[in-house]
């Protein structure tokens, strides 16, 4: 279906966004095909997302990051359409609150991440404090972090050590059971113009449109180095980033749901073994109930 090389990210190894194309399909034909298989995805997911409740010995956290317009929203809509509600949380990393400044970047991050047996999303996610953060720097000093008092403060050394922090944290929770999957989603910047203009063009997509996003746009260039940055240096074997192609959703969609369950797969999930003894008690509940009158 798709080229590995095309879309996740080997380890520690610095890439360039320019390498990895946002058109790309695969081998997949059309949408109505992506649809099929992505239908099959479903299935299979209800079935897996059922099993890891049971198991009860891994969470799957999922992350998206994304420049805007990319397709976050509708990704998660669309691939996790079939899971069970109350196995799966969503969480929205937005600017943080007065109280998340007074602790570490990290801090608000644990508070969100899945149990054991539940799935985790994040829509954007802490990475964002290595990405909007790099290109606007001076969000650093509201964190009042000792040390760092003017813009010289925050170069190379500081962007390292913030990036092995990510790591240590996310190496933690995979030893703990919880499994990480990371998505960065792949738009070009002709394909966002056109979903900005489509959002102003369309009167019930106004909503989703700020001219804070053009704003942003302008540091388009900034955002894919921020990006490759992040992505280089956070890219490990038990926490690998895919590179979506994103000017295709319906390609997107697909590619995303096929990782999804191909993880779930990987971890061998089944049902809690029943012991001789809980066999035994489950006999007496059926003679019990079977004798009672209705």
């Amino acid at each position: 279906m798709f080229e590995p090389e095309k879309i996740i990210v080997p380890p520690h190894t610095a890439i360039s966004l320019h390498d990895y194309a946002t058109d790309y399909t695969g081998t997949l034909k059309d949408s109505k095909q992506a649809k099929e298989i992505r239908q099959v995805n479903l299935e299979k997911m209800k079935d897996l997302q059922d099993k890891l409740y049971a198991y009860d010995r891994f969470a799957l956290l999922l992350i998206f990051q994304a420049m805007d317009a990319a397709g976050k929203d509708s990704t998660i809509q669309h691939v996790m359409s079939g899971v069970n509600p109350q196995g799966c949380q969503v969480f929205s990393f937005k600017q943080p609150s007065h109280m998340e400044l007074e602790h570490d970047f990290l801090w608000r991050t644990y508070l969100a991440f899945p149990e054991r047996g539940r799935i985790g999303i994040f829509n954007r996610s802490y990475y964002e404090e290595v990405l909007v953060t790099h290109v606007h720097p001076e969000y650093i000093f509201k964190q009042r972090i000792p040390g760092i008092e003017t813009l010289e403060d925050v170069n190379d050394l500081f962007w390292k050590d913030r990036y092995r922090s990510i790591n240590d944290m996310e190496r933690h929770l995979c030893q703990n059971g919880t499994v990480i999957m990371k998505f960065f989603l792949h738009v070009s910047k002709k394909e966002q113009k056109k979903r900005f203009l489509k959002r102003i063009h369309r009167g019930e997509k106004n909503w989703k449109f700020t001219m804070s996003d053009v704003q942003e746009r302008e540091h388009w260039d900034e955002y894919q180095e921020a990006y490759e940055q992040a992505i280089s240096h956070t890219s490990t074997d038990h926490a690998p980033w895919y590179i979506i192609p994103a000017d295709h959703k319906w390609f997107m969609r697909t590619i995303v749901s096929e990782l999804i369950v191909e993880k779930l797969e990987s971890l061998h999930l089944h049902y809690p073994r029943v012991t001789p003894a809980q066999k035994e008690e489950i006999e007496k509940a059926r003679i019990k109930l079977e004798a009672q009158s209705d």
